[in-house]
């Protein structure tokens, strides 16, 4: 079996390009947190691979976050605390995985990449 990770971003937020990263290290690594331990273990010894994908509205990515929990993967939504960019708390992308790089796709298969 293929792992693979996904990270799913608002794109509606248009945060700048350090915001983003440092919201995308987040949800990568707080879904990565939830894997089980061998999962985890053998998405990294395999290149831990993984995508970020965008969707438009918060509306679309609470959906992919309970597919992803409907579906028993390990996935994170996170929430900016709005400190800096945002002025309040604001969520901002789901981490999905590590998993089955199947049922990942499955989920993800009509995003588009960030």
């Amino acid at each position: 079996m293929e792992l693979k990770q996904a990270i799913i971003v608002r794109n509606d937020l248009k945060m700048p390009k350090g915001k983003l990263a440092a919201q995308v290290a987040h949800a990568s690594l707080e879904a990565a947190l939830a894997a089980k331990e061998d999962t985890l273990d053998a998405w990294r010894e395999n290149g831990a691979k993984k995508v970020v994908l965008k969707v438009e509205t918060l509306a679309e990515l609470t959906s992919f976050f309970k597919l992803a929990k409907a579906e028993k993967l390990p996935a994170s939504m996170i929430k900016d605390a709005g400190r800096t960019f945002f002025e309040k708390p604001t969520v901002t992308c789901v981490g999905i995985g590590p998993g089955d790089e199947i049922t990942i796709d499955k989920l993800t298969a009509k995003l588009h990449l960030l």
